[in-house]
């Protein structure tokens, strides 16, 4: 019997409704994937491995006045194995901790100053500055004639030295032959009656001293490195077309610590003896740097304007005071999530962005909240064992790939900092790869950007216009 009217339309019914239920389907999952996409990263397991070819990176090398930045033990540096020895784990997260506990004993003191409404403070010897690991180089030149050095750049120090002969009385083994004021036709050794001799307390927190009425520089590290010597100008050379002339800097007669063979320091901070207030009127107080995702790769370092167009700029805080940057953190991003952290958590402390701290410490309270989210979002890979102060960490040995949330920052001004992938982990091996943050003990402490979340971010600092920038994709 032949089917009626009605029953071939509610057949035809039911099949243009089976089809809309499965296309409807296919597109959630299709903007699940999206979506999932849109949040996460996919990482190869090589991509948490070291490599022993240097790969430079072709981003942000044509502008012009630009110095290479190199990791001091990777395959791009000139630093040889058997003249370094690379720091092992356990040596980078001690300095690091050693920087980190420096940072917070300046910036203890710079408060207590304040609450002594103008009492008379001694400068401690111990919170001039600190060093940490010091991972990045840059080569550049001093003296007439010029004699290449690598320095170590640090935005946590203000004042610029170099080890010098003749080494009265000791000089730590370094790259380069060790520079000589006698063999320069334009170094000057600067007076004890001079400013900028007196300006050294600041710069070193230390108190100058005088020998023969030449002034005398001393600074000591977190830890306990130190550089004690002559204060000076030279000519420094940047590139062939920047060339800073009657450039104050110390010349170090007796300098002990971990250098890593590095000849000395380029200091980075806001003092009115850092190269950035040195070079104010040539490069406006504006330079930038760009960390590479690996220590196989480069990025660089530049004085003036920024290498892109992109930069979105959120204001440089006076909450800390001292020639540190701070910035003023209000939320975190986990796979698009908004973490629940009360904004007064990240008040009471106070964030810094720094060059020289490897790991990105956090108030205890964001901490776990990060930690618990990341957790949450990676329940497919297997946890491991703590790495010193890494306490979320992954065993990946059997994953050729791995999916792996973004991590976000807002910072004021509505400035969001995206975290590339080679920012989100510090891994000691495969089977040990971990959420590269650490918790502070409590709320108060001052929470820091380290250098491994900045990885290929180009960073830019504006001082004279009061505002730190970030621009994706500086470097490769």
């Amino acid at each position: 019997m032949a089917p009626s009217n009605s029953l071939i339309l509610l057949l035809s019914s039911c099949s243009f409704f089976f089809l809309l239920v499965v296309a409807r389907n296919e597109f959630t999952v299709d903007t699940n994937q999206q979506e999932a996409a849109h949040h996460y990263h996919t990482l190869k397991q090589s991509s948490f491995l070291p490599s022993s070819i240097c790969n430079p990176s072709t981003k942000g090398d044509k502008k012009k006045g630009i110095l290479e930045v190199v990791h001091k033990h990777g395959p791009c540096s000139k630093f040889s194995e058997d003249n370094v020895k690379p720091l092992t784990i356990e040596e980078v997260f001690t300095h690091d901790q050693s920087r980190v506990d420096s940072i917070r004993a300046k910036l203890t003191f710079k408060k207590d100053q304040k609450d002594t409404l103008g009492k008379k403070a001694t400068v401690p010897s111990k919170s001039g500055s600190t060093i940490g690991s010091g991972n990045y180089i840059i080569t550049c030149g001093l003296g007439t004639p010029k004699k290449h050095l690598s320095l170590i750049f640090d935005t946590g120090s203000d004042l610029t030295w170099t080890q010098c002969q003749p080494c009265a009385r000791s000089c730590y083994k370094q790259q380069e032959p060790i520079f000589a004021p006698s063999a320069s036709t334009t170094y000057t050794n600067i007076s004890c009656t001079s400013s900028e001799c007196s300006g050294l307390s600041t710069a070193t927190g230390n108190t100058p001293s005088c020998s023969s009425s030449t002034c005398v520089y001393g600074i000591q590290y977190g830890d306990q490195s130190f550089s004690v010597g002559f204060f000076g100008k030279e000519k420094l050379t940047l590139t062939s077309k920047d060339v800073i002339d009657n450039f104050y800097f110390g010349c170090g007669q007796n300098n002990q610590g971990l250098f890593g063979g590095a000849a000395g320091l380029l200091g980075l901070g806001r003092d009115k003896l850092s190269i950035v207030s040195q070079t104010a009127a040539k490069y406006g107080q504006v330079f930038s740097y760009c960390l590479p995702s690996r220590a196989s790769s480069t990025g660089f370092l530049t004085f003036g304007s920024a290498a892109s167009n992109n930069v979105k700029y959120t204001p440089i805080l006076d909450q800390q005071g001292g020639s540190f940057y701070d910035l003023d953190l209000n939320a975190i991003f986990v796979g698009g999530k908004k973490l629940a952290i009360s904004p007064s958590v990240f008040k009471s402390s106070g964030t810094i962005i720094d060059s020289g701290t490897v790991i990105t410490r956090l108030p205890s309270t964001a901490y776990a909240a990060l930690s618990k989210e990341f957790k949450a979002q990676m329940t497919q890979y297997p946890l491991t064992k703590a790495l010193s102060i890494l306490d979320t960490c992954y065993d990946f040995t059997n994953y050729p790939t791995v999916n792996v949330p973004k991590i976000s920052i807002l910072w004021g001004g509505n400035t969001v900092m995206n975290i590339a992938s080679s920012g989100i982990f510090y891994a000691n091996d495969i089977d040990q790869v971990c959420l590269a943050f650490a918790g502070n003990s409590d709320d108060s402490s001052v929470g820091i950007l380290g250098n491994t979340q900045q990885k290929t971010i180009e960073v830019v600092y504006d001082v004279k216009g009061g505002k730190v920038g970030f621009a994706s994709g500086g470097c490769a």
